[in-house]
């Protein structure tokens, strides 16, 4: 767990939230799925004036109601509870009454017309012999409100058929203009600025946009468990509020500079000044993006003006990157260390070192002969795999423990800093894509050995962030290792298929096949991991 002494902002307590329901009602139509949706009014206290599902609190008279609700056998008490009051909520905002009566009929326009709005709702429909189809609300997905936000809600998305019959009715107080849109549509309309949604909403269209009938979105649904979850963050990007799933690129670096959620952070690439990650870590991404290196290389400094500092992967040999992260550690770098030495890790570490009075020790493990001519390193000491290096002065060190993690190349490593939980992957794990494994140097099975390495080091050191060389930080270290490993054998499954599928076949014949999910103009750098997969699967006896 990171030190609460090296994050870079005070933390406050978010504002707690309030359990709260949310339906998607939703019908069939020859151009496919749609959803109903409603504008809140612009005096509203929460999301103004922005179209939403219905929904609201929960109250207690909904936890009371479970003796006249129909419930499914898997659907537990909470779920039921929600169910209720996404019903209530559906017939107060817009008319929409989920309910039916004792010969199996749903309610329809004369059982609407008879009950108040404003009146308890459960006691109306007990009075009136209906029973709330709670059995028909199927849970979609779990939010939780954003961090930084006055008001928080922990809401369910449940989604339910739209009953026949019944035409929605906004309430003209809370809730007005109801409509009923497909998901491409509100979401191409918000887009164009007439159609304003927040970003739950916005993320839930995304995801449904998919499904080509109700019956397949409730099909997807049958499990009783939300088909995501999530808690979303928010950072600046170009001078703007961007927010963020857990799935999505950003996300742990966020976690990582603002735990408490505060909107902190700017999450643009920048190749001029260090980027403070914590009081003690520090990226600079070198000016070199590509297709291969992303938005460029990042160097780490580790370490603070007491302990002197210990720079990461320099990068590519340009003077202008390595001044500027001479400059961010006041000129006082102690030890260099390469993950690699491939020519976007390691060649600037001799001008770094050269630029510094102390002439720190550059360190790494030495390339292999199976290196490409360009890759070629000799670091000033080999460093032994767990291997402790050591950043002491002040109140406070910094250690870092060295994981040799071949695999992406022979003399590939990672380090962990050890008082903050931090994993510092090289080109082992990035963000955003997956690593090429480049036979002779690359090798299939090291590196899905060293993933398991890293696992360990994982629950043995309590390491939640992972900081690549390309791509921002990673959190939940141990779900995104698994995550990638999970991937690699469904690739190596593919590869073994296409084998199978053309026997005697070349890596051109079976690149289509195995890669037939990425495009075409990536194949020629899809077939050395091809070749390292196959390489492998020979090994093994596996096709």
């Amino acid at each position: 767990m990171v030190r609460a002494t090296q994050l870079l902002h005070a933390q406050r307590e978010p504002v707690p939230t309030r359990a709260a329901a949310t339906v998607l009602l939703m019908r069939d139509t020859p151009a496919g799925p749609e959803l109903l949706m409603t504008r809140r009014s612009a005096s509203a206290g929460f999301a103004p004036g922005a179209y939403v599902f219905p929904g609201g609190g929960i109250d207690p008279a909904d936890a009371d109601a479970h003796a006249i609700a129909a419930r499914r056998p898997t659907q537990t008490d909470l779920h039921l509870t929600q169910a209720i009051a996404a019903i209530r909520e559906s017939f107060e905002e817009l008319g929409v009454l989920l309910a039916r009566h004792s010969d199996g009929r749903f309610a329809g326009p004369a059982d609407i017309g008879a009950l108040d709005r404003r009146a308890p709702f459960a006691e109306q429909c007990r009075a009136r012999g209906l029973t709330l189809a709670a059995e028909q609300m199927f849970l979609l997905a779990h939010w939780i409100t954003d961090r930084d936000l006055p008001r928080r809600f922990d809401v369910p998305f449940l989604v339910a058929r739209m009953p026949e019959g019944q035409q929605p009715q906004a309430d003209e107080s809370e809730q007005f203009e109801p409509v009923w849109v497909r998901p491409a549509d509100a979401l191409a309309r918000h887009q164009a600025g007439s159609f304003f949604m927040i970003f739950p909403t916005i993320r839930t269209l995304e995801r449904l946009r998919g499904f080509d009938s109700v019956d397949a979105v409730l099909a997807a649904c049958a499990s009783e468990e939300p088909l995501w979850r999530s808690c979303p963050r928010a950072g600046w990007l170009a001078g703007q509020e961007a927010r963020f799933m857990e799935q999505d690129m950003p996300y742990g670096e966020l976690q990582l500079v603002s735990p408490d959620g505060q909107i902190v952070h700017h999450l643009d690439w920048r190749s001029d000044q260090a980027v403070p990650l914590l009081k003690n870590v520090q990226r600079l991404t070198a000016p070199n993006p590509g297709f291969m290196t992303g938005p460029g290389t990042n160097s780490y400094l580790v370490g603070d003006a007491s302990t002197g500092y210990l720079a990461i992967d320099p990068g590519p040999d340009d003077p202008q990157h390595l001044r500027r992260l001479w400059q961010a550690a006041g000129g006082d770098i102690r030890l260099i260390v390469c993950t690699h030495s491939h020519p976007d890790h390691s060649p600037g570490a001799r001008p770094l070192q050269a630029l510094c009075d102390r002439r720190p020790p550059i360190l790494g493990l030495p390339s292999q002969p199976t290196a490409r001519p360009g890759s070629s390193f000799t670091p000033d000491r080999a460093l032994a795999d767990g291997e402790v290096l050591a950043l002491e002065g002040g109140a406070e060190g910094h250690r870092l423990m060295v994981i040799h993690t071949p695999g992406h190349a022979a003399n590939h490593l990672c380090l962990v800093l050890l008082e903050d939980g931090l994993l510092f992957s090289g080109d082992h794990i990035l963000n955003g894509s997956t690593t090429v494994v480049d036979p002779p140097d690359g090798e299939m099975t090291a590196y899905l050995d060293s993933l398991d390495r890293l696992a360990a080091a994982c629950g043995e050191h309590g390491i939640e962030f992972i900081l690549p060389a390309h791509g921002h930080v990673l959190g939940s270290a141990l779900q995104a290792i698994a995550q990638l490993k999970a991937h690699r054998l469904q690739r190596e499954a593919k590869v073994i298929a296409a084998m199978r599928a053309r026997p005697g076949g070349s890596l051109q014949d079976w690149v289509p096949l195995a890669y037939d999910d990425v495009p075409p103009k990536v194949w020629p750098l899809a077939q050395r991991s091809l070749l390292a997969h196959v390489q492998r699967i020979q090994a093994l006896g596996l096709a």
